[in-house]
């Protein structure tokens, strides 16, 4: 039985760099990365594959001519993140029976107002300043992936790292 998926769809990305650590974001939680054109770069872009080269080959990745096929073509719950949105991104529980999409737009427009106003109820921000415009996009990826997960209790992840020197000591008893 395949578990569900955590998906990040970035909508018409257009900063290279961002949309690089984004994919290794994806690349070491294991979540799919859906990429809707048109973009502001090309997938070759030195930047682009400077930011995650090491993990490009462990990317699932997925393509879009438009916004319209990726919906065509996925199913399951679809959480828009925006600085206009109602509802704070740690407060929605995230289903973990099914696919689970969390799609975010242009870094100097957003998503379709036209689009938020469809799924008002979908529509989660990051809290933040109301004097500043907005956080970067790979750094909210990483803010929402990993409250998704933290949620699914990090499922198939690594929780505990280990020292290579030094073996680490809990009240006189070596760990593991």
């Amino acid at each position: 039985m395949n578990r569900p998926r955590l998906n990040i769809v970035l909508v018409e990305p257009r900063i290279p760099q961002n949309t690089g650590n984004i994919s290794r974001t994806c690349a070491v939680t294991g979540a799919a990365l859906h990429l809707v054109k048109p973009y502001g770069f090309t997938i070759t872009d030195r930047q682009l594959k400077r930011a995650g080269l090491d993990y490009w080959d462990k990317l699932e990745i997925y393509e879009y001519e438009d916004i319209g096929e990726f919906f065509s073509k996925n199913s399951g719950r679809f959480y828009y993140f925006t600085t206009k949105g109602r509802k704070v991104h740690s407060d929605v529980s995230y289903d973990i029976s099914e696919d689970t999409y969390l799609i975010f737009g242009r870094e100097d427009k957003g998503l379709p107002e036209k689009m938020l106003f469809e799924s008002p109820e979908r529509c989660v921000r990051i809290p933040m300043r109301n004097t500043l415009r907005s956080l970067n996009l790979s750094n909210s990826v990483a803010v929402a992936v990993y409250e998704v997960l933290r949620q699914w209790d990090y499922p198939e992840l690594s929780v505990k790292g280990q020292l290579t020197e030094y073996t680490w000591q809990d009240n006189g008893e070596e760990m593991q």
